[in-house]
C-alpha cells in the first residue's frame, strides 16, 4: 500500500504544473477595486504606473480581497508590481505617461511562478505596507525602502549644505553596502538605479566612484552569475559599459586640452553662453516668479515639494497633512497653472 501510494504521489507530481498566487486587500472605501499586476523588464521603470508593463487585471470583492494566480510566470525571479488608482481603462494611457499617475498606490517586490505573495492589511488599514510570502527575497524592495526613509530622516534633522555633503558620502556608501549584503542582485539594480540617476544629488559620487571602485564590475558578476539571460543583466552591462566609456571620454579630453587657439576659442563660447544663459535665467525667474504669485502659502509649499519629485505620501509626512489634502492642493495647483500633471508643473520651472 505505501510503495502504491508513493508511486501515486510522483505520477501527480510530474503532471501538477508549477502554480504562482499574489493576493491581498485593498482598501474598498477608497473606489479602488482594480488591481493590475505588472512585469518590470527595466530597472529605470520601478517607480511610477506603466501600461505597457501590465500583464493582469483582477477586480476586489467587496472586502476589498484580490488575488492573482496561474503558471504564466517566469521560473526566475523577477521584478513585479501591483497596483491601484483611480483611472479609467480609458484614462490610463494619458495619465500613466512616463509614469506618473496622481491618485496610485503600489509595491515592488521579487517573485517566480512558483511563489505565494500575501498583501494583508497593515495598521490603521493601510495598504502594499507588509510582504508575507514563500520567497525570502520578495520584500526586498521594501527593506532598501525603509532605509532610503532613514536617510530622508537624516537629511531633514539639520538643513545645511555642509550636513547635506557628509549624508550623500555616507548614505551612497551605506546603501550599496546594503544592497550586497541582501544577496539578491536584481534587489540591488533598485539601489544601483537610485545612486546612478543623473537627477540624483548622488550622481556626482557615483561618477568618482565608478573611476575606482570595483562594486560594479562585482555587481556585474553577480548578475550574469544569477540571471546570464535577463534584460536586467543585459541592461545592467550596456549602462555601465557606457557611464565607462563616457568617463574615460572626458578624462582624455581633459589632459589633451593644451592647445591656446582652443581654449581661447572655448573661453569666448563659454562666456557668450553664459551671457545668454544669465539672461534666459532672468526671464525665467521673472516667469516662475509671477506663477508662484499665483498660489497660496500652503500651494508654493506643495509646489516646492512636487518639483522636488516628492510623492504626495512624503508631502504628507513632511506637511503633517492627510494625503487627501496634499491632492486637492494639488489639484488647484494645477488649476492655477493651466498644467494637467506634475511633469508639465515641473517643466515650467526647470
Amino acid at each position: 500500500m505505501r510503495f502504491k501510494f508513493c508511486i501515486l504521489a510522483i505520477l501527480a507530481s510530474l503532471f501538477c504544473e508549477a502554480q504562482y498566487s499574489f493576493s491581498g486587500f485593498i482598501n474598498p472605501e477608497e473606489g479602488q477595486n482594480t488591481v493590475y499586476l505588472s512585469i518590470v523588464e527595466d530597472y529605470r521603470k520601478m517607480s511610477g504606473v506603466y501600461s505597457e508593463q501590465i500583464i493582469a487585471k483582477t477586480t476586489a470583492d467587496a472586502s476589498g480581497f484580490f488575488e492573482f494566480k496561474g503558471n504564466m510566470l517566469d521560473t526566475d525571479n523577477r521584478i513585479y508590481r501591483i497596483h491601484v488608482d483611480k483611472c479609467s481603462d480609458n484614462q490610463q494611457d494619458v495619465n500613466h505617461f512616463n509614469g506618473h499617475c496622481n491618485d496610485s498606490e503600489e509595491l515592488l517586490f521579487i517573485a517566480n511562478n512558483t511563489d505565494t505573495i500575501n498583501l494583508p492589511f497593515s495598521f490603521g488599514n493601510q495598504i502594499f505596507c507588509k510582504v508575507e510570502s514563500n520567497n525570502p527575497k520578495a520584500n526586498a524592495f521594501l527593506k532598501i525602502d525603509s532605509l532610503k526613509n532613514e536617510m530622508r530622516f537624516a537629511y531633514n534633522e539639520v538643513r545645511t549644505e555642509a550636513n547635506r555633503k557628509l549624508n550623500n558620502k555616507k548614505w551612497f556608501s551605506a546603501l550599496q553596502a546594503y544592497g550586497e549584503a541582501l544577496n539578491e542582485p536584481i534587489a540591488e539594480l533598485y539601489i544601483y538605479s537610485y545612486l546612478s540617476d543623473r537627477s540624483s544629488d548622488l550622481h556626482s559620487y557615483y561618477v568618482e566612484d565608478l573611476k575606482e571602485n570595483n562594486y560594479y564590475t562585482g555587481l556585474k558578476q553577480r548578475l550574469v552569475n544569477s540571471y546570464p539571460n535577463s534584460t536586467y543583466t543585459r541592461q545592467y552591462i550596456n549602462e555601465l559599459s557606457a557611464d565607462r566609456y563616457m568617463l574615460d571620454s572626458s578624462l582624455t579630453n581633459n589632459e589633451s586640452k593644451s592647445n591656446t587657439l582652443l581654449y581661447f576659442i572655448l573661453s569666448a563660447s563659454i562666456l557668450l553662453n553664459g551671457f545668454l544663459v544669465f539672461r534666459h535665467w532672468k526671464q525665467k525667474k521673472s516667469q516662475t516668479k509671477n506663477l508662484k504669485e499665483k498660489l497660496s502659502k500652503q500651494e508654493q509649499v506643495v509646489l516646492e515639494y512636487i518639483l522636488e519629485n516628492k510623492t504626495n505620501k512624503d508631502i504628507a509626512e513632511a506637511l503633517f497633512l492627510s494625503v487627501s489634502t496634499v491632492k486637492s492642493h494639488t489639484n488647484n495647483i494645477y488649476k492655477k497653472l493651466n498644467v494637467q500633471s506634475r511633469d508639465e508643473a515641473k517643466s515650467l520651472f526647470s
